[in-house]
């Protein structure tokens, strides 16, 4: 039986690449894609999760708007990374599937309700604001999850947004704690991973060759935020961070990681966001989440130009 999923997202190009490799994976159901304001607001946010729906010919799988802003901030975006509209790079035609009706919050909820206990896996691949919001208007759907795989903060990366804080979470940190402290079964993917996941030219390469225009878009993307990434961290290509999650549910042997205790700093103006992660098991804090530290890169991009290869 596949693996039933629900994307949070926020697409961006590295988002939009997980949901592709999602949707070309038969291990996985998609039942879903929720939408939440991060690195784009809202409006393009779901906008761009139908386009990549099109892309992949999979107008089946609904798409909800969700929270605009955070829970308790004024939103912070990333256009200077992913572009005026987060999927720059290939020209997309405006969607023809309709937005699905109804909150994604809604969603969400309903359908930890509906499903049985323990089947659906959680994937928020953007700020926790959707997932957070959902446990606290119903806090029954908590022990109904079977896992949340996101991908967000970094401890021995430190910062991308600020110098202790990734993305992700520091653009929510209020709802970061609430998913951190919910007791859920939880991976997560923090840039000390995906920052071993590069786009390289010859990886780009293999992309711009598959047949089809799946590929090809792809290869628009990665070249397209990879100048930006390049040029901060002077490395040979720019980081693949979401598919990550959506691999590791597919083939979870290509990660390692630890299981420890980790922390979200929300008072802190030096260091809010970041996530304090006791990596050497210092602190006497009980585990609460399996942290990620290394991927089989090779292997990770073998399996995402095969899934690729067949939208």
């Amino acid at each position: 039986m596949p693996r039933k999923i629900i994307i949070d997202t926020d697409p961006g190009q590295d988002d939009a690449v997980a949901i592709l490799l999602a949707l070309a994976s038969p291990e996985l159901e998609v039942l879903g894609i929720t939408c939440v304001a991060g690195n784009v607001p809202l409006p393009l946010t779901h906008i761009n999760a139908r386009k990549v729906c099109e892309l992949a010919g999979r107008v089946d799988v609904p798409v909800y708007a969700g929270c605009d802003a955070p829970l308790a901030r004024k939103l912070v975006t990333a256009e200077h990374v992913h572009g005026k509209t987060g999927l720059d790079g290939v020209d997309l035609p405006a969607p023809d599937m309709p937005l699905a009706d109804g909150h994604a919050v809604d969603f969400l909820i309903e359908t930890l309700r509906r499903e049985p206990a323990g089947t659906v896996t959680l994937v928020p691949i953007g700020p926790l604001t959707n997932i957070a919001t959902a446990m606290q208007r119903a806090p029954d759907i908590i022990p109904r999850i079977q896992q949340i795989v996101l991908m967000g903060g970094a401890y021995f990366e430190v910062g991308n947004i600020t110098p202790t804080a990734e993305f992700n979470i520091y653009v929510d940190p209020e709802a970061a704690k609430i998913v951190f402290a919910a007791g859920v079964d939880l991976v997560v993917m923090p840039l000390d991973v995906t920052h071993k996941a590069l786009v390289t030219a010859p990886r780009v390469a293999a992309f711009r060759a598959l047949p089809g225009t799946v590929g090809p878009a792809v290869a628009s993307w990665t070249d397209f935020f990879e100048r930006f990434d390049k040029e901060k961290y002077g490395s040979s290509g720019a980081p693949l961070h979401d598919p990550c999650t959506i691999a590791y549910l597919i083939a979870p042997d290509l990660f390692t990681g630890r299981h420890i205790n980790v922390e979200i700093e929300t008072g802190s103006e030096l260091t809010l966001g970041m996530t304090v992660a006791d990596w050497w098991r210092v602190s006497g804090r009980a585990a609460n989440a399996l942290f990620i530290g290394d991927v089989d890169a090779d292997g990770f991009f073998a399996l995402l130009t095969d899934r690729l290869s067949r939208l």
